[in-house]
């Protein structure tokens, strides 16, 4: 194609071609503004200064070069082009009177001319560009993607400009809810009714529509992509209006819809002064930093301003990358707060108390747990000693160093558990509640609340990596629900609980509306551009498969037990009032738990927590691993080995330690 061999031409020559133009419009403009003044197609005037056909353009050429009018690419004109060709012409027409003063022709020369070589030039020079500007485009026509801007405001016509200069994309249509903008045309576009957007997609054969309206809530996004989620193409947007306030982005970094933008309902803009309470100027520790949940609470911990920030985490690496990340957060932000990295487990007494007593720590975050429903069905006595036993080691540990407040991160799961996991953190919600009741110095309370987006153990991202590697997405089940929050919202709704406890209290946070896991997988793949193959679609691009539920898994999660509930000053935080156990009834059986995990006997561990955890109903038959190979082994006679030392690992404290 013609248009591409130019395109491709050296930059000198494509520089030259453009002068020989504009030396010719210019000659023609001289010509034109004698010939309209006298209405002479050939005046005499002209006949005398014939020099000027000639003398004008190289005087007009160098004077464009200066006003840099040669630097700007055809394809990409816009405003300051118009600016520099106004003061070049301007400067050129000047030019004409002293070139004729000073060759003594003055007498008959007549200003206005001037006036009229200065409006034909530019209308000459600028309408050639624009021209050529046109017909180079239209030869990249067939190689742009056809797109369509939904939100013809301030944010939809700036990504237009934005596009307007790519080679990538061409807009083909706006689409507004707003019935005024319909049938109005904007910088060449016309602006369309939602109700026709499937005809404009389909005659278009548009792949892509972007969602440009940043200020839109939740709630009336997801309305949007409701409407466009039938539709064969891939839905991107631009940045929200938070993040284009606080500068972390532009109007013109478009990308893909994130699931989290969708799911729940709008933030509530956080409380300070809760944020605030029990961190400012105070030795605050977070255990299990570099988890999913432990990790934000940290970051948003330090820009609270700390005095210490003592991170705890027995994964060395983890430990590694969240202090590495927050060093970094704190350099940049010229933040002074001492960071802490600690290399220790929650289940170790000793090391515990040594680091809270030692770096005097004022409030515990404890975010360290294992969270994966089948894995600690898989492993019984280890999830019970980390997250119940470790739990209350570490809140033992928390009294006798004289820890000022207490919040457990706690699950829906506890809620009438079907699972160990679930199990075991409604018994160290009991074991905080028993210890808040047994003495008055540290301040226990627990912030329950359900799945976090993009966690190590969220369904998100694997659905990503499914619908990147080509499917198929598996399901559990295909009625099974699920409430979703984003980790920042939830760290950030943690940190304010904690500021309100009283002493024993369980603060359920608000979940929103409950999503079908099913619904959102069909949703990703929708919002990914491309199809679900079913048997009516056989040719469609990803199948959702249906693996059952895992062991452990119920259709779906509560957040109370019982109907107790009372608001607070928060809109977005309720405090349950649940049954409690006495601490010397709930001792008794932690030391029943205890000997259980030493053994280890996960049938014994499980009868314990159904009789401690109210509504603790397994739903399947025990399939701890250990366990289940030593039934084999028994069973083939041969004696598999039996642990005979205490590990220190899964004890938590007896009378002894006490």
């Amino acid at each position: 194609m013609f248009q591409d061999r130019l395109t491709r031409m050296p930059r000198p020559v494509k520089q030259f071609i453009t002068m020989l133009v504009d030396a010719l419009i210019i000659a023609v403009a001289v010509w034109a503004a004698f010939a309209l003044r006298l209405a002479d197609p050939w005046p005499e005037m002209l006949a005398s200064r014939w020099w000027l056909l000639i003398a004008m353009p190289a005087v007009t050429i160098p004077i464009f070069r200066l006003a840099r009018l040669y630097r700007t690419v055809v394809r990409h004109l816009g405003p300051q082009f118009g600016l520099s060709l106004v003061y070049g012409v301007t400067f050129s027409a000047l030019c004409m009177p002293v070139m004729v003063i000073l060759a003594q022709q003055a007498s008959e020369f007549s200003r206005s001319a001037a006036v009229i070589y200065w409006l034909l030039a530019i209308v000459g020079i600028g309408g050639v560009r624009m021209l050529a500007r046109g017909w180079l485009r239209v030869g990249l026509r067939d190689g742009m993607r056809p797109v369509v801007i939904y939100g013809a405001g301030e944010a939809g016509v700036q990504l237009q400009a934005s596009m307007a200069g790519s080679e990538r994309f061409r807009v083909v249509a706006f689409v507004d809810d707003d019935r005024a903008a319909w049938k109005t045309v904007i910088n060449g576009v016309p602006v369309r009714d939602p109700a026709v957007i499937r005809d404009v997609v389909l005659r278009n054969r548009c792949r892509d529509i972007f969602l440009a309206m940043p200020s839109i809530d939740r709630v009336e996004r997801r309305r949007i992509i409701d409407r466009l989620k039938s539709l064969p193409v891939t839905v991107r947007t631009v940045p929200s209006l938070a993040e284009l306030l606080d500068g972390t982005a532009s109007l013109d970094e478009v990308r893909p819809i994130a699931i989290e933008d969708l799911l729940g309902r709008d933030i509530v803009e956080p409380q300070q002064e809760l944020l605030q309470q029990c961190i400012r100027d105070r030795v605050v520790l977070v255990s299990g930093a570099g988890g999913s949940i432990g990790s934000e609470l940290c970051r948003q911990i330090l820009r609270l301003g700390p005095r210490r920030l003592v991170l705890l985490e027995r994964s060395e690496y983890a430990l590694y990358e969240i202090e590495r990340e927050l060093s970094e957060i704190k350099a940049s932000e010229g933040l002074d707060v001492t960071l802490t990295p600690v290399l220790g487990s929650v289940r170790d007494r000793v090391r515990g108390e040594d680091v809270l007593r030692t770096f005097g720590v004022q409030t515990v975050y404890h975010a360290a747990a294992y969270k994966h429903v089948p894995l600690v069905e898989y492993n019984i006595s280890a999830g019970v000693g980390n997250n119940s036993l470790a739990t209350w080691t570490f809140a033992e540990a928390s009294i006798a160093a004289g820890v000022e407040s207490f919040v457990l991160v706690s699950t829906d799961k506890a809620v009438r558990p079907t699972n160990v996991m679930g199990a075991s953190k409604r018994l160290a919600e009991l074991v905080l509640q028993a210890l808040q009741r047994r003495q008055t110095d540290t301040r226990f309370c627990m912030v329950r609340f359900g799945n976090v987006l993009d966690s190590s153990g969220s369904v998100v991202p694997r659905f990503k990596q499914q619908i990147a590697s080509g499917g198929p997405i598996t399901v559990t089940h295909p009625e099974v629900i699920r409430y979703f929050m984003t980790i920042p919202e939830a760290a950030e709704l943690v940190l304010q609980a904690g500021s309100m406890g009283e002493g024993g209290d369980v603060f359920v946070l608000d979940m929103g509306e409950a999503v079908k896991i099913a619904d959102l997988a069909r949703l990703m793949i929708r919002l990914a551009g491309l199809s679900e193959r079913t048997s009516d679609d056989p040719h469609g691009d990803i199948e959702v498969q249906y693996s059952g539920l895992r062991p452990g898994e119920k259709l779906y999660e509560e957040l109370l037990i019982g109907d107790n509930v009372s608001g607070t000053d928060h809109p977005m935080i309720m405090r349950a009032a649940e049954a409690e156990l006495p601490w010397e009834t709930l001792e008794a059986h932690l030391q029943s738990l205890v000997q259980a995990c030493r053994a280890p006997d996960p049938e014994r561990i499980r009868a314990l927590l159904q009789t401690v955890v109210e509504g603790f109903k397994p739903e399947k038959e025990l399939v701890d691993l250990v366990w289940q190979e030593r039934a084999d082994q028994e069973a083939r006679g041969a004696l598999p080995f039996r642990p005979v030392v205490e590990d220190d690992a899964t004890s938590a404290p007896d009378a002894s330690h006490l």
